[in-house]
């Protein structure tokens, strides 16, 4: 089949297609016009990369997993390979770890939305040494009341130098 007819198969674009074969998630045969030939299995492929793309996975992690996962209907259900289990247990924890920065940042969030006054939450947030280079940045750098990106508990944030 060629790339529009796996597209309408699978419910991705004919670009993302190409992508997942830049990146070598795919290997369709290429026909000596130039068009590229994809098979049943291809199907299964492409849907197995979507799955694994939603879970948060990167395409290079897919690339090394991908090889590992047994077609569908042919094993049974699960990893059974332990480097697989080892690949997928470090990308959920990769993944648990993003999902802790979050929240602390959502919290964050909330506890300056929620102040009478935010620019002391955001200031009372800094570590010691951040607050004593707020202190000599806006002698030097930076004027009153000028904004200027600054980090607070690992989250992107623009204070108000007093």
């Amino acid at each position: 089949m060629r790339i529009g007819e796996l597209a309408r198969r699978t419910g991705v674009t004919p670009r993302a297609l190409r992508y997942y074969e830049e990146q070598g998630l795919l290997a369709p045969e290429r026909r000596p016009s130039g068009y590229r030939a994809y098979d049943e299995g291809d199907v299964d492929a492409v849907h197995g990369i979507r799955t694994l793309l939603a879970a948060g996975l990167n395409s290079a992690v897919i690339a090394e997993i991908l090889p590992g996962l047994p077609p569908p209907g042919r094993r049974r259900p699960g990893p059974t390979c332990p480097e697989l289990r080892e690949g997928l247990a470090r990308e959920r924890a990769r993944i648990t770890r993003q999902m802790d920065e979050l929240a602390a940042a959502r919290a964050l969030l909330d506890t300056i939305m929620g102040a009478d006054a935010p620019s002391e939450v955001i200031l009372a947030a800094r570590p010691a040494a951040a607050r004593s280079a707020v202190g000599s940045a806006s002698s030097s750098s930076a004027g009153p009341g000028e904004a200027t990106g600054r980090k607070l508990d690992g989250v992107r944030s623009r204070a108000v130098l007093e």
